[in-house]
């Protein structure tokens, strides 16, 4: 056999199974703990007194979860394309996750001792695996799409270590530099010297095994939003006030609303509707990039639940508002992009909650932060209800995707 067939042995087949395999739920599991060690190293640096400390503490936790985010998305699209059933591809997945524990397990000080660790670590991690991937393809036409994606993350490693050796601020615009050039170049096709651009979308090789993907980590991280809290409200030693324990139930029932408000019809049909779209590969796209506001909306809420358990009581930062009220009102945003890649329509009572939660945000920094993290449930609360009298009495709902 060739070199070209062997390649394609790698790939998958129509009859390929759609459903996500044991090694890539073992592989969101490592990804979801370094998201929970991101979530505890941000809301120590949130109770700050140092309203510049706090800020930046925020920019710091988008450093950290864009490209750890951006490593799962790269892993899932790669095992939308090879078979994760094969050895070749578990290797690679298994690989992956030991990078993602290793970065998880540094991220606390990533922006002290554990820097030029933490750039290393992700750099080796995405040229390698990309410039693995287009060795093993050979004389596959894929292969130019991994080619591509090697050059820019070489290109994109240049500011992840200048970030890395300065330091500082201006360590940290070097590393948004940095993620700006990875997203960036995807989203324009890995415009290459000699290559071009490439339009493989992973999309049209398995659409409903990358929905099934997106699901399963927007699942196992409002898991995550729980264990966070519950291992904050565990720690504590001592008396756990009422207010923690409140805290404690809010962040449960906001957890059961933010999955409520996913699951009911669009996080079910989204795969089908991108299957069965003219473009699926640029359809998929927009799916994914709801995805990836409704995660960070779920890690944010995350934190402003654990912050609360630290401060339930007292003065309500500005910032602190931007994790209790942002992260659901992220979280909605990305629904309502959901609900146009499913029906092509926008959702009024989503819109409507996302500009009550901005509207709350002036009032709410004169109230205590548990007054806060209780208003996001009332307002996700007020959407479930809407959803199920809207669909009150009449039939199952099938997927329209925009033309």
């Amino acid at each position: 056999m060739g070199s070209a067939g062997r390649a394609v042995r790698l790939l998958r087949g129509e009859r390929s199974q759609q459903q996500a395999s044991f090694v890539e739920l073992f592989f969101d599991l490592v990804v979801v703990f370094a998201l929970n060690q991101v979530v505890a190293s941000t809301a120590p640096g949130l109770g700050s007194a140092s309203v510049v400390e706090q800020w930046t503490t925020l920019l710091q936790a988008t450093l950290l979860v864009l490209p750890l985010i951006w490593v799962w998305t790269l892993t899932a699209y790669g095992t939308a394309r090879f078979d994760p059933r094969g050895n070749a591809a578990q290797v690679v997945v298994l690989v992956t996750a030991f990078g993602v524990l290793l970065l998880g397990v540094i991220v606390a000080d990533a922006f002290e001792t554990t820097v030029l660790a933490f750039a290393v670590i992700y750099v080796a991690l995405q040229v390698g695996r990309v410039t693995v991937l287009a060795l093993t393809l050979r004389t596959h036409p894929l292969r130019r799409l991994y080619l591509a994606a090697s050059f820019w993350f070489c290109v994109s490693a240049v500011p992840w270590f200048l970030g890395a050796v300065m330091g500082g601020t201006a360590g940290m615009l070097w590393w948004l530099l940095a993620i700006t050039i990875e997203y960036g170049a995807a989203r324009v096709g890995w415009p290459t010297p000699r290559l071009g651009r490439e339009r493989i979308m992973a999309w049209a090789y398995a659409p409903e095994h990358l929905a099934d993907r997106y699901r399963q980590l927007l699942m196992i991280a409002l898991g995550e939003a729980i264990l966070s809290v519950g291992i904050a409200y565990t720690d504590r030693s001592g008396f756990r006030s009422l207010t923690q324990t409140l805290g404690l139930v809010i962040a449960f029932f906001t957890a059961v609303l933010l999955w409520r408000i996913y699951a009911y019809k669009a996080g079910d049909l989204f795969g089908v509707a991108v299957e069965q779209a003219e473009d699926p590969g640029s359809l998929g796209r927009v799916a994914a990039a709801a995805h990836l506001l409704m995660i960070i909306g779920v890690v944010c809420t995350a934190v402003g639940h654990e912050l609360v358990q630290a401060h339930p009581t007292g003065h309500t930062f500005l910032s602190w508002l931007a994790v209790i009220i942002g992260g659901p009102a992220l979280y909605l945003a990305g629904r309502t992009l959901l609900e146009w890649v499913v029906f092509n329509r926008v959702s009024p009572p989503r819109l409507i909650g996302i500009v009550a939660l901005l509207l709350l945000t002036l009032p709410l920094a004169f109230a205590p932060p548990l007054a806060a993290v209780a208003t996001a449930p009332v307002v996700l609360l007020a959407i479930a209800i809407a959803d199920v009298r809207r669909a009150a009495g009449r039939p199952s709902e099938a997927p329209a995707p925009p033309g």
